[in-house]
């Protein structure tokens, strides 16, 4: 017997090691892994060397376009996360595909904390952060509140205004908005280049708008939404506001409040918010279910859910007290920039700003802004050409707009503000000379370019370039940078 016991222990102890003894993992499997956790280096270094390259020219190169900003580590983290897999049609609790529990936690908690960071009373307002920017949150507004060719107006493209709110030209619907609704804009002073709000009255009571936008692409200055409120309700129309540039600024409370007087707030999250490229819409809660139900089944599908959850990390970093910091220094260096340029003897629009923005009128130099960002770009300065008031195209813009958020991010001050204004100022005087000695005189910009490539001018483009990268590889470069 006491033999047999022993032959049942051995067998029984040999079962228990096969049983628990790990499983080979199947030839498929094997293979997955090899594809799917591959650096992005070893997957496609083809890929891999293009998002180097734009790591080191951001690094290396000053970035002042007004609309641009450098998300932080934890932001890219979540943009690159599993939730890019997840497919959520719908609303939090209310989904039209099954496992979304998750999901719904990080987007009822992105809402909570889009309304806390702007102080609203979730008994007065909602936000919907289902847009994937901000012109689909825009038009999502516009087929909520109205009807096809029902009126708007926003303000005019060469006053600083933006694409989706109405713009058109004699001969050109540019903007969808301007298709399928009834748009006529309002415009800034020709001589001092501020909204004319009396202008603006008078034509609303005549063009009886149904929707009247306060916001900007290239606006310098604060808003006086409270007579904008005003206006609206002489008229019967809903007021909104776009605070795409803005919403960091507003975020702290260093300009006007906008959701004292307005109806609906759109926003980008990606500019002054310094979060993922995404949208947000608030709106009055009387309002919900047409907004949510613009933004989805009527124009988009599933919300991309990598972007709230970077989102809600965006706005959870904006709500600490260095956020407010750091919009304080925004505006500080946007001052600080503009009144360098002044003293260069160059002409600012309103003779300064309010926000993040310096829209230098640079018809004066006799270049045109398409001219002037071509020369920095060589000298790795990014700005976007832009028009100003009394442009006739917006195809050859008189001006440039310049914008402080990224590099304030990367920590500049004042005194940067000043060398990056003087490097500014060598470049505009490479491109008039180069303008000069263009062989035809010809005025067209694509000879202006291929004669700024010439020889001649290879070490001054190569002296400017090498104080840009001296000045900006002193500031580090936040978020991630590609790894081998």
């Amino acid at each position: 017997m006491k033999y047999l016991i022993a032959l049942l222990l051995i067998l029984n102890i040999g079962y228990c090691f096969v049983a628990t003894k790990s499983p080979t993992p199947h030839s498929s499997a094997i293979s997955l892994s090899q594809t799917f956790d591959n650096s992005l280096y070893n997957a496609d270094e083809e890929v891999w060397t293009i998002v180097n390259d734009e790591y080191n020219r951001q690094f290396n190169g000053i970035e002042l376009i007004a609309s641009e900003n450098f998300a932080s580590k934890a932001v890219m983290e979540a943009l690159g996360s599993c939730m890019t897999n997840k497919y959520s049609e719908g609303l939090p609790g209310a989904r039209y595909y099954g496992g979304n529990e998750n999901i719904d936690k990080i987007e009822r908690l992105c809402q909570q904390r889009a309304l806390s960071l702007f102080g609203l009373n979730v008994n007065e307002w909602g936000v919907n952060v289902q847009p994937y920017s901000g012109s689909p949150a825009n038009f999502a507004v516009y087929t909520a509140l109205l009807k096809p060719h029902d009126r708007i107006m926003g303000l005019d493209l060469p006053s600083g205004g933006h694409l989706t709110h109405g713009y058109q030209t004699a001969k050109r619907k540019v903007s969808a908005t301007s298709i399928f609704f009834e748009s006529m804009p309002y415009r800034v002073g020709a001589l001092d280049g501020l909204i004319d709000y009396d202008e603006l009255a008078k034509n609303a009571e005549l063009f009886k708008p149904k929707l009247i936008i306060a916001g900007a692409s290239a606006y310098p200055r604060d808003w006086d939404y409270k007579r904008m409120k005003e206006i609206a309700n002489s008229v019967g129309s809903y007021l909104m506001a776009d605070i795409a540039h803005i919403s960091g600024i507003v975020a702290t409370k260093q300009c006007n409040n906008p959701f004292e007087y307005c109806d609906i707030v759109t926003s980008t999250t990606h500019k002054s918010l310094r979060g993922p490229r995404s949208g947000m819409i608030f709106y009055k809660l009387e309002f919900e279910d047409l907004i949510n139900n613009a933004v989805f089944p009527a124009l988009q599908g599933g919300p991309h859910n990598h972007q709230i959850t970077a989102l809600a990390v965006a706005l959870r970093e904006a709500a600490a007290p260095s956020f407010r910091d750091y919009i304080k220094q925004v505006l500080t260096n946007a001052k600080a920039l503009s009144n360098e340029l002044i003293k260069r003897g160059y002409k600012v629009v309103t003779d300064g700003t309010d926000n993040h923005i310096v829209l230098w009128d640079a018809r004066s130099t006799g270049l045109s802004g398409s001219k002037i960002e071509k020369i920095l770009e060589l000298c790795h300065i990014s700005v976007n050409k832009n028009t100003v008031i009394g442009d006739t195209s917006a195809a050859t813009p008189g001006g440039v707009r310049l914008g402080t958020p990224a590099m304030t991010t990367r920590g500049m001050k004042e005194s940067d503000m000043e060398l990056i204004a003087g490097l500014i100022h060598k470049a505009t005087n490479l491109a008039i000379k180069i303008q000069s000695e263009e062989p035809n005189q010809s005025k067209k910009l694509v000879d202006f370019v291929k004669h700024m490539k010439n020889e001649l001018y290879r070490d001054d483009i190569n002296s400017i370039t090498s104080e840009v990268h001296s000045l900006s590889k002193s500031f580090p470069l936040p978020g991630v940078k590609p790894s081998k």
